[in-house]
């Protein structure tokens, strides 16, 4: 049985090298389900050898889902019409989900009569989506990424079909042809997990005028540093945070009007600012007693703490022992202390994620406001 959230891998390419999360969200989702109806209307008119087609399409579902990260970063650097591409990779995969799910029903009619075989069926499917979103969210997305979540979702499906494969083989009628498929699908997808991570960086390449020195894809962003003779740059999720040939112009006028406005500078609370810059300004002055860090991804300031092109522009800000760094999302983080600050620095990416839209909220700044001691600023 096809393991669920394929979609998602593709949900999320199709973001970061389009853009605009809630459409693309919205365009693949709705042409998979589409693709899925075709292919459920079409499995109607196979009748023979079902087992057999089951594992041809488990063998092609390995493949393709395989492929499909790589094809998009891949073609991106050919065409401006990278949609077209995802668009169609997602019919695809849909169009042998919806042969996939009739067949898999039919073959368990042997077993199973009507009433239960379509029970059974569909809670496996719907206990597939739950696992496969849990190990999407926690476990392939953070620790695998867009390069190889899809290489390990088709091995999934490559390994339901060797199973088949080995425990019905006697009821197989096209032995040779499925033997070939035993082969060759595994040497192929091993063949893509090496070829992987070039592939990836010559698609990442092209999005970027610079050399990529750094990459990865964290749980919650895709983080990219550039270089370019002395100078660095910082993308996430494709979009320029700071380039150290100016970076000054943004940290300087974030910090110091607030700093100096102030009635009091001891206690200071930076949402975002995971690199560190907004840190050094802000440790310019001497009377800061406590600085409380809040980024939501631990890999980001664990490079403003360590990774040596942020540390040499920050000074070795979040290394002081007045920073106290708190890896949570901006607005729990405020929702659930009571602590008061003299000033509120806001130093976070724009709002073109759903998630950083409420961060940009009235009633965000509210929120913001009641933490704010007298005479403070934010």
């Amino acid at each position: 049985m096809q393991i669920p959230h394929q979609d998602e891998e593709k949900n999320i390419a199709a973001s970061y090298l389009l853009g605009n999360t809630i459409l693309q969200w919205t365009l693949t989702v709705s042409l998979m389900l589409f693709a899925m109806g075709l292919g459920s209307r079409l499995s109607k008119h196979m009748t023979r050898h079902l087992l057999d087609k089951f594992i041809i399409i488990e063998f092609a579902l390995s493949i393709l889902c395989a492929l499909s990260a790589l094809m998009a970063y891949l073609f991106s650097t050919f065409t401006q019409h990278i949609g077209i591409i995802i668009y169609m990779i997602s019919i695809s995969i849909g169009l042998l989900i919806g042969l996939e799910i009739p067949i898999a029903t039919r073959l368990n009619n042997y077993f199973e009569e009507l009433r239960l075989n379509i029970s059974s069926v569909m809670e496996k499917d719907y206990y597939g989506a739950l696992l496969g979103g849990v190990l999407f969210a926690f476990v392939a997305l953070p620790y695998l990424g867009l390069t190889y979540t899809p290489i390990v979702l088709g091995l999934v499906n490559f390994m339901v079909a060797a199973f088949l494969f080995f425990k019905f083989y006697h009821l197989l009628a096209k032995k040779a042809i499925l033997n070939i498929g035993l082969i060759l699908v595994p040497i192929t997808i091993t063949i893509l997990f090496v070829l992987a991570e070039p592939i990836v960086l010559f698609g990442e390449q092209h999005k970027y005028m610079d050399r990529i020195i750094y990459q990865k894809q964290t749980k919650y962003q895709k983080i990219v540093v550039t270089e370019w003779k002395d100078h660095y740059w910082l993308y996430l999720n494709g979009n320029e945070q700071f380039s150290s040939y100016d970076e000054q112009r943004y940290h300087e006028p974030l910090v110091h009007p607030a700093m100096q406005m102030a009635s009091s500078r001891r206690q200071i609370l930076v949402l975002g600012g995971g690199d560190g810059l907004a840190a050094r300004e802000i440790f310019k002055y001497k009377d800061v007693k406590q600085l409380t860090v809040v980024d939501i991804d631990p890999v980001m300031t664990e490079m403003g703490k360590s990774y040596p092109i942020f540390v040499d522009l920050n000074n070795g800000a979040l290394l002081d022992s007045r920073v106290n760094i708190i890896n949570q999302d901006a607005y729990q983080f405020l929702h659930n202390t009571d602590q008061i600050f003299d000033i509120i620095i806001i130093d976070l990416p724009d709002p073109k994620t759903i998630d950083l839209t409420r961060l940009y909220s009235l009633q965000f700044y509210k929120l913001v406001h009641r933490h704010l001691g007298p005479g403070g600023i934010i």
